[in-house]
């Protein structure tokens, strides 16, 4: 009977054994899931760098300036998203557009700089280089659901752009924040999207330039229902082949008219310096 019940005292012993190997054998793994996604996020960040341009000494900074407010966790302050770094890239980039402006059209009058200062820092146009540089996924959002994550990742890629040149700013000072900019700005400084003047004001002044009367714009043809009209104008100036346009109101056909002179023409002054 001894003997018995010296094998039925040591049986929970012996079945306490697996559980505790077991526990003994996850732990490893849970430290090595955690390297592996450690290391997977070093990569991630790494690649971010790689298309950024720039390798940060803080790699927070660049944390912070892709992280959304709704992305932050209970108690922690506004300040730890891109917002503040958005306000000082802001600064950063108008300062660093307008030395380029200011060196790359030497007879450009301060008018004409401002007006090419707007388009480029507009939100419009940093959003653009956000997506150039595939920052639309790096988006850190908070639980928003499908269709609202993507309207905001959409609406907030400009702000995400000019935290990332306040951080750059913070991380490598002026100089790495200016090249950052240069390399994806002075394309777009060479080539705006939008005409910057009324091609009717830059015909005009070229015309005067010229020596010749003001363009006289007279309408040509108009067609279409009276909802929906479309109207054919052309352009004449002395000397010169008349040039024409068409468009859905009269002074809409007359700058389609104007710009098709000022290209056949070869008159500069209303996308160059």
């Amino acid at each position: 009977m001894k003997d018995e019940a010296k094998d039925i005292a040591t049986q929970p012993i012996e079945a306490q054994a697996a559980p505790d190997g077991q526990a003994a054998s996850k732990t490893p793994a849970k430290k090595k899931r955690a390297r592996g996604s450690k290391a997977k996020a070093a990569d991630a960040n790494a690649a971010l760098e790689a298309r950024i341009g720039h390798g940060f000494a803080d790699p927070n900074l660049l944390m912070q300036a892709i992280t959304h407010v709704s992305a932050l966790k209970s108690g922690r302050k506004r300040g730890d998203s891109y917002q503040r770094l958005e306000f000082l890239g802001d600064h950063v980039l108008g300062l660093v557009v307008s030395d380029m402006l200011y060196h790359a059209f030497p007879n450009a009058d301060e008018g004409e700089l401002s007006k090419r200062l707007a388009e480029l820092v507009r939100k419009e146009s940093c959003a653009d280089v956000a997506k150039s540089l595939g920052l639309l996924d790096d988006v850190k959002l908070g639980s928003v659901g499908p269709s609202a994550d993507a309207r905001l990742r959409k609406s907030v890629l400009g702000d995400i752009c000019e935290a990332v040149i306040g951080a750059i700013f913070l991380d490598g000072g002026h100089a790495a924040a200016a090249e950052f900019v240069k390399r994806n700005w002075t394309e777009r400084m060479h080539k705006p999207r939008r005409p910057l003047r009324d091609p009717k004001t830059v015909l005009q002044e070229w015309a005067q330039g010229k020596g010749l009367p003001t363009p006289v714009y007279r309408e040509v043809e108009r067609t279409g229902p009276h909802h929906d009209p479309q109207f054919r104008v052309a352009v004449d100036l002395p000397g010169l082949a008349p040039a024409e346009g068409v468009g859905g109101s009269k002074r809409a056909a007359e700058k389609v008219a104007a710009s098709v002179m000022i290209e056949r023409e070869g008159v500069g002054g209303s996308n160059d310096g």
